[in-house]
């Protein structure tokens, strides 16, 4: 019996269905045209064949999500031929179907790695709900991994899009437009403005909010090992490739993959992912089987990607490939009038976590904050929120370890270099609590010796 194959009309693909592939495997002419007439309509392609040989042909050429297959077959039988693709790898469903069963084969069946085991003769709602609940299975598995990975990587540096300068407002505003389309985004800023959060409010705001987001650090993956990360590789594909593993892309299905530091991307790679931009099909490493994705790429970098590509390190037709949509993300340095309001965030959203209360910050405090230049960004200014939270003061000397902070050109008499600034402060805890050296020490995150030395240093006995 030679090998068939059935794509469905766009028109006729049915809402809730995946863009899965599918094999049929079955020696019986009308069960394959049966399920071929079931199920072409519903999904992305379908192809049938009637031995495990044939299918192994289809296999070596395609990817394919799902296989149904009959365990009755001339030459191999479908438990062998199912166990022979655990052991090289196939991560795929499988559902089993026979006409002789019994409690014995059905077990065995399920050792075999069968997602489920239908009894013939079956009607159509239940081959079509067996195919739903080995789709949900798939999509339980990509979740639970997303969410293993977001877990695992979380870095707590969100700040919300606060503020309402007009560097802030714009962007909003570019988020509301970019938002409800499918093309790539490239996200562009230095370190810490949050462009991994800009692109999560891009993702929780598009058509694809409901499915995963998936973000990697290309910076943090060696070279050698990002584009198995990325498109994912066979077994045997290389040393140490003992069992087939899925890539990033795979796991994105549906949602959103966000690569981050995308100028640190390898050339080699570069190549690979525009193709799999333009082409929506990837090729696991040590793989024939080209694999279609449906999913948005999102990139970001801390560097000028034009300046990368003019010294040679970026493929040009991958920068315009990502910049169809651009936004440049303002550092803090440039809505300094925002430093309030993400410190209010801050203190709501750390303190409760950290189980201490809110600090007071002082207009003075305040006026210093803002003469700061930010290097790191609003990143930075949740670090240092975060540490003062924790030592009960608001720890500035680490804005300038090893120096002295820049002065102020204002004339404004409030203090605002670093020594005064920290008198101020000492004094003002000493004060709240009456004049006890010992709390006022732990409230400052100080030894109480260290307390009284700078008291005295001030004749403050």
């Amino acid at each position: 019996m030679e090998p068939t194959y059935f794509a469905p009309p766009p028109d006729k693909a049915l809402e809730g269905w995946p863009d899965w592939s599918i094999l049929i495997v079955d020696d019986e002419q009308g069960m394959l045209n049966f399920l071929v007439k079931t199920l072409a309509p519903r999904c992305h392609f379908v192809m049938s064949a009637g031995s495990a040989e044939e299918g192994a042909g289809w296999l070596r050429g395609h990817h394919v999500d799902l296989i149904i297959l009959d365990i009755s077959l001339p030459g191999k039988s479908g438990v062998v031929w199912l166990k022979e693709l655990r052991e090289s790898g196939f991560n795929g469903e499988v559902i089993l179907i026979t006409a002789f069963a019994d409690l014995d084969t059905a077990i065995e069946a399920l050792r075999a790695g069968a997602s489920d085991f239908i009894l013939k003769p079956f009607r159509v709602p239940q081959i079509l709900n067996a195919v739903k609940h080995c789709v949900e299975r798939s999509r339980l598995r990509r979740e639970n991994f997303v969410l293993r990975r977001a877990v695992a990587s979380a870095p707590g540096q969100g700040h919300a899009l606060v503020g309402q300068s007009p560097a802030m407002q714009g962007l909003r505003e570019s988020i509301d437009r970019v938002a409800p389309v499918h093309s790539t985004v490239l996200l562009q800023g230095e370190s810490g403005t949050g462009k991994e959060l800009v692109a999560r409010e891009l993702h929780a705001r598009s058509p694809r909010a409901s499915g995963p987001f998936v973000p990697l650090n290309c910076a943090a993956v060696s070279p050698e090992l990002i584009e198995s990360e990325l498109f994912g590789h066979a077994r045997g594909a290389f040393t140490g490739a003992t069992r087939a593993r899925d890539g990033l892309f795979h796991y994105a299905q549906g949602g959103t993959l966000f690569l981050d530091e995308i100028a640190d991307l390898p050339l080699p790679i570069q190549a690979t992912l525009l193709r799999a931009i333009e082409d929506l099909k990837i090729r696991p490493v040590g793989s024939e089987q080209l694999m279609p994705v449906n999913l948005r790429i999102m990139a970001a970098t801390n560097r000028r990607l034009a300046d990368e590509v003019a010294a040679g390190r970026f493929r040009k037709d991958l920068y315009f490939r990502l910049q169809v949509v651009d936004l440049t993300l303002p550092p803090l340095r440039e809505h300094k009038e925002d430093i309030p309001a993400l410190i209010a965030h801050f203190m709501d959203q750390l303190a409760p976590s950290l189980g201490v209360a809110p600090l007071r910050i002082s207009e003075a405090e305040m006026d210093f904050l803002r003469q700061y230049d930010w290097p790191g960004n609003v990143r930075e200014l949740r670090n240092l929120i975060e540490r003062s939270l924790i030592l009960g003061t608001l720890n500035v000397s680490a804005l300038y370890p090893g120096e002295a902070p820049r002065q102020s050109a204002s004339t404004d008499p409030r203090p605002t270099d670093l020594h005064a600034l920290e008198k101020q402060h000492i004094l003002s805890v000493l004060d709240s609590v009456q004049g006890d050296k010992t709390r006022a020490a732990q409230l400052l995150g100080v030894s109480r010796r260290t307390l009284e030395r700078r008291v005295a240093e001030w004749g403050r006995g």
